[in-house]
């Protein structure tokens, strides 16, 4: 059944992006399924959602796989260790995160498909969509709560 509200909640949200725009900016909102993965479930299961999210942004957007696939992976991954390891959850730091997670995931992909494919943009343009998309998802963070430590409390 989790599966099914996996799916369900990520077609929503390429749904959704795809269908917003501000400016010709679209949102990136499957960061943030990534991102609330691996605060969720814990580091290998955040990795392997967001590593599952990328591989079907990326199969999606008809371009060649592998960015979306290693970025959000990473995001499920480091979303988790920053919360468990390092920091004591609070709204400003969620937004915080969450910002600088979709500022780093973007612009990851953006790097990655000009090295291995062609440049998708300009370096000024990506850089302004990319600031964008982050203040866009940074009211999220405040929403996305971690699971609560185990063992060290």
């Amino acid at each position: 059944m989790i599966y099914f509200l996996w799916a369900a909640v990520f077609f929503l949200a390429l749904i959704i992006q795809g269908s917003l725009s501000l400016f010709d900016i679209t949102p990136n909102l499957t960061v943030l399924l990534a991102f609330y993965a691996g605060i969720k479930y814990g580091d290998i299961k955040g990795m392997a959602i967001g590593a599952i999210i990328g591989i079907f942004e990326d199969s999606l957007s008809g371009g060649f796989l592998g960015p979306n696939l290693l970025s959000k992976g990473l995001v499920g991954y480091l979303s988790s260790f920053l919360y468990m390891r390092f920091f004591v959850w609070n709204p400003f730091l969620g937004m915080i995160s969450i910002s600088l997670f979709t500022f780093a995931d973007s612009l990851f992909v953006f790097f990655l498909r000009s090295i291995f494919d062609r440049m998708p943009a300009g370096a000024g343009t990506a850089l302004l969509i990319i600031a964008a998309q982050s203040l866009f998802n940074a009211p999220f963070g405040v929403f996305l709560k971690p699971k609560k430590k185990q063992g060290w409390e």
